[in-house]
Order: structure tokens, then sequence, then C-alpha cells
């Protein structure tokens, strides 16, 4: 079977970059959640809550990858591109909460 033809002439545009973007984000809070895991023995079992909600956030990140990567190319082909607003308000909220649990429970 041959491979499927790309969505968009340049091999190397947005579409590419721009999952390569989420990935190390996706990947991040899979690295956060682990440190949170390592807090286990200092700060209690409530960590694990932290732990779970990091990967909670990584698993929509990897689940919407393939959406976000057509969406995109397809909007390149038809040259109209929107920016996928709610997932980086969405992540960037997350962040910001994680991160105030994080500071509460080494304060507490």
């Amino acid at each position: 079977m041959p491979p499927a033809a790309p969505l968009h002439a340049d091999p190397g545009l947005q579409p590419e970059r721009t999952v390569l973007s989420w990935g190390r984000t996706m990947m991040l809070f899979a690295v956060v959640g682990a440190v949170f895991l390592r807090w286990l023995p200092h700060y209690g079992f409530w960590t694990l809550g932290l732990t779970l909600s990091c990967a909670v956030v990584a698993g929509a990140i990897y689940l919407t990858q393939r959406r976000r990567y057509s969406r995109q190319s397809r909007g390149i082909a038809a040259e109209q591109v929107e920016a996928d607003v709610p997932a980086v308000l969405i992540t960037t909220l997350a962040t910001v909460v994680l991160g105030l649990l994080g500071i509460l429970a080494v304060l507490a």
C-alpha cells in the first residue's frame, strides 16, 4: 500500500512544529507528575491527586493531537488557519493550578 498523500505541500510547515510543541508540553506534564510522586513520602497521599491531574492533562493532549494536526493541515491547504485558543487556555489554567497546588504542598 503506498503512503498516504500529505495534507499540505510543505512537510516542515506549522502543523508539524505545533505537534512537536504539544508533544513537549505533554512530556512536561508527565515529568511533573513523576516529581509529584517523589513528594509522596514527604507530603502525603494527596500528591497522588496531583499526579493523576498531570496524567489527565497529558492524556488529553495526546488524544487531541491527531485532530489538531488534521485541522491545521486542512487550514493551511485552504489558507485559513485558526488558533486553538481553548486548548491553550485550558493548558495554561492547568499549569497555574498545578503550580499553586505544588506551592501549597510545600508551604503547608
